[in-house]
């Protein structure tokens, strides 16, 4: 395995009693994608500035490609950083904004030109060259702080933010766009946000974080399958939190008594039976059945009977055009959600307000949490 590029070992940042970033231990990898996800004010973007030098760490050290960045000025350490902002300079043309950074460290004039035309290249602004900032949209401004950024080859790239100013419809292709950039230049991205679709869709790898704790560093498919506790959970994507006892816990299979549920799953929990846990359910995990007076109940495959059935009705729905999402109650009064393809929206009878249904899922579908 190859030396990880960035090393962040038992970093806290403290603000008199306040610890904005408490213990924090991560490595990143060279051309890696890595994203750092949560709340405003979980300590992400302080983390982020003490990578940039920005900010001192009150305990702790960074290590950049095996140096320790301690006493190390932002403008000496190996990175460069993307404000949410942009902070381009309004009185310098596109061309003269990405320059800068060369011109100040002395690049003669023909090596500066070719690296600014390069790296305009790169973001799609050839041809733009001569103009001002008040001239570019939103999201060419954004690319020209993403190509001053790159123009100077750092090893590590920081964004912060970098696409919370734009309109929905551009920052969806701006994502796109970043991860293609991303892996052209081969330069370590390390991204802030707090929108997580944003994360999944671009990040090779996440850390979630909530109140200056380090909660899980996963791929995005496994924060979103196999979330390391609630908050992770619940921050990532939509899911029903089944609160439960574990009245069974085995090699290959358990069972939690949640909320007027039983939950059936197909591997054990390795938890203390008759202990508080959580089943997490994804809406899309839930499937939905007509239920009609005097008809049987459908029983999911490989489960005992009457567990991962519920009896409910339909008090809402919202259709976003692929999908529907409804909700239904159960008993006790608590809302599930459940999202529903509409790929057959027209080859079935559908729901509809008021309508009792069954809820099942599969044994496969709950992760089940200890805290």
């Amino acid at each position: 395995m190859a030396e990880p590029l960035i090393r962040i070992e038992g970093v806290s940042k403290r603000f008199g009693d306040f610890a904005a970033v408490d213990n924090v231990d991560l490595a990143i990898n060279e051309n890696e994608f890595f994203a750092l996800l949560g709340p405003s004010g979980c300590g992400k973007t302080t983390l982020l500035r003490m990578l940039a030098g920005l900010e001192v760490p009150t305990e702790g050290r960074i290590l950049i490609d095996g140096r320790d960045m301690v006493g190390v000025p932002p403008n000496k350490r190996p990175v460069n950083m993307v404000f949410q902002s942009y902070a381009v300079f309004p009185h310098m043309t596109v061309e003269q904004n990405v320059g800068y950074g060369l011109r100040i460290d002395g690049v003669a004039k023909a090596e500066r030109a070719q690296r600014v035309a390069e790296a305009l290249g790169l973001v799609k602004l050839d041809g733009l060259e001569k103009r001002k900032p008040d001239q570019l949209s939103g999201g060419q401004r954004q690319r020209v702080a993403l190509a001053r950024a790159l123009v100077k080859r750092p090893r590590v790239l920081l964004l912060d933010e970098p696409l919370s100013a734009l309109d929905a419809k551009l920052r969806e292709q701006m994502r796109s766009e970043l991860a293609i950039i991303q892996d052209k230049v081969g330069v370590t991205f390390v991204m802030v946000t707090h929108d997580q679709d944003e994360a999944l869709a671009m990040a090779c790898r996440c850390g979630v974080m909530n109140k200056g704790v380090l909660q899980q560093v996963a791929t995005p498919s496994d924060l979103y399958e196999y979330p390391a506790n609630r908050f992770v959970a619940d921050f990532i994507g939509s899911v029903n939190l089944f609160e439960g006892r574990l009245v069974q816990d085995e090699a290959s299979q358990a069972l939690i008594e949640a909320e007027g549920a039983r939950i059936w799953v197909d591997h054990g929990v390795t938890g203390a039976a008759g202990g508080t846990v959580w089943a997490a359910l994804r809406p899309e995990k839930i499937e939905l059945h007509h239920r009609e007076e005097g008809a049987p109940a459908p029983v999911p495959a490989g489960t005992p009977d009457g567990a991962n059935l519920l009896a409910g009705t339909v008090r809402h729905y919202s259709y976003l055009g692929s999908e529907t999402v409804y909700e239904i109650e159960v008993a006790g009064g608590r809302m599930v959600k459940v999202l529903r393809s509409n790929v057959r929206r027209y080859e079935d009878r559908g729901f509809d307000y008021d309508q009792p249904v069954w809820l099942s899922w599969s044994p496969q579908s709950p992760a089940v949490l200890l805290s």
